[in-house]
């Protein structure tokens, strides 16, 4: 008989990074889980990311067992380390941040491609390509 689920909590938390703070301590914390447990484990699980943020979704058991799935980093992350920069531009459309090329987005949309709502590499790739127009990145060949 499957265990019975108590609750499913999404978090997105820095890789290998998991402490019982806020906001792992205060999303956990309700549910009666062990946070310290949760913490080793997803910092054990994401020790080779360090450096990229880490959405999550936790379930939590009746029974005060927990699983959780680690997602790849947002598209927006992948953006920046990829091409380097820190941060997308304040003014979208009058101010350009930076450049990307048409191959990094394909990277990009293939890394991501698990995550996404869609299997065909096409539509990733408009997805992503959407994402670095918005952060005032230019696309060039």
């Amino acid at each position: 008989m499957p265990k019975k689920i108590k609750a499913v909590v999404k978090l997105a938390i820095q890789a290998g990074m998991a402490n019982p703070a806020p906001p792992v301590g205060t999303a956990l914390g309700p549910q009666g889980i062990k946070i310290m447990d949760f913490c080793t484990e997803f910092n054990e699980k994401t020790k080779d990311m360090k450096g990229s943020l880490i959405p999550s979704i936790i379930t939590i058991y009746e029974d005060r067992t927990f699983d959780f799935i680690i997602k790849k980093p947002p598209v927006s992350d992948m953006i920046k380390k990829i091409t380097g920069i820190s941060k997308g531009s304040a003014t979208t459309g009058r101010e350009k941040a930076g450049k990307i090329t048409k191959a990094q987005i394909e990277k990009v949309a293939s890394d991501k491609l698990v995550d996404l709502n869609t299997s065909d590499l096409e539509a990733a790739k408009r997805m992503v390509a959407g994402t670095a127009k918005s952060m005032g990145l230019e696309i060039v060949d």
